[in-house]
């Protein structure tokens, strides 16, 4: 009995000790965080105007803007949703509808899951070798969207066929009880219950290639541009690319330039982070 009250004992402390430590790891993160953007922010919202955003870039960086990289990003992130979107949509109802439970299946799930942690400088390679010279885009807003969107699509995939599987059983049977087909069943019932944990991963999918640099540098991005890309053939570059080369340039009005560019971005990424998280409590909600 004694030797039991000790252990309890003894247990209660590594668990109070490792409550502590988490506590105090958590914090540390969060005061970190709090100083880096505290210091961007001192750093770069004084920057932060109209003419920074609507001007070119300029060898001058009180006359330097982020018109072009920005725009850049609009367009990658619009043709990356729309080559990921449909094509991990469609797979991930494949994988959880219609895929039979076997080996090849399974073996298929895996390299799925393990795909969405493969270093992003690989799907750059994998884009210069396919899209870039292959197939011949060049290096174009056409190939940069393309290596994206291999990049996401495991992301995608994996939150499609969770979001599926979140649905009520009862929904399926319900359908299928009333004489529905397979795919009447998944497309009137199934992805109308599922598409806000759908549209999540989506959204957080697209916030990860937002901020990605080393696939867009190995396609052959520009470093700095000195048009407006219009045509998906054309090319271009981004805002982290932008954010990159600024400091990297000996001026330090260059360095406040890419502070006030890392603000635009994050309120980028917190936006599309915000909306990831307000469809899923939504989704939650109604289900």
């Amino acid at each position: 009995m004694t030797d039991f009250k000790n252990n309890h004992r003894w247990n209660s402390r590594k668990d109070k000790a490792f409550e502590y430590w988490g506590i105090f790891c958590t914090l540390a993160g969060f005061l970190a965080l709090c100083f880096f953007i505290g210091k961007i922010g001192m750093d770069g919202l004084g920057r932060i105007d109209w003419d920074f955003i609507t001007n070119h870039s300029s060898r001058r960086a009180e006359k330097s803007g982020i018109l072009i990289p920005l725009l850049g990003s609009v367009y990658v992130l619009v043709f990356t949703a729309l080559f990921a979107f449909p094509i991990g949509l469609g797979a991930g109802v494949y994988l959880e509808e219609y895929s039979k439970k076997n080996k090849w299946s399974d073996l298929l799930e895996v390299n799925i899951a393990n795909l969405a942690g493969v270093p992003s400088v690989i799907y750059g390679i994998l884009g210069l070798t396919v899209f870039v010279q292959a197939l011949d885009f060049g290096s174009s807003i056409l190939a940069a969207s393309l290596t994206l969107s291999l990049l996401v699509m495991p992301i995608i995939i994996v939150s499609t066929r969770e979001a599926i599987k979140a649905v009520p059983k009862s929904i399926k049977e319900a359908a299928y009880g009333l004489g529905a087909t397979k795919w009447q069943t998944i497309w009137t019932q199934i992805l109308p219950a599922s598409i806000g944990g759908v549209l999540t991963g989506v959204i957080l999918a697209l916030s990860r290639a937002i901020g990605e640099t080393a696939p867009l540098i190995v396609v052959g991005a520009l470093l700095r541009a000195s048009k407006v890309p219009v045509l998906p053939t054309d090319k271009f570059t981004v805002l982290p690319i932008q954010i990159f080369h600024w400091t990297g340039m000996p001026s330090e009005d260059f360095k406040t330039n890419a502070a006030a560019g890392i603000i635009i971005l994050l309120v980028i990424t917190f936006g599309l982070n915000f909306i990831a998280v307000y469809l899923r409590n939504k989704w939650q909600n109604k289900w």
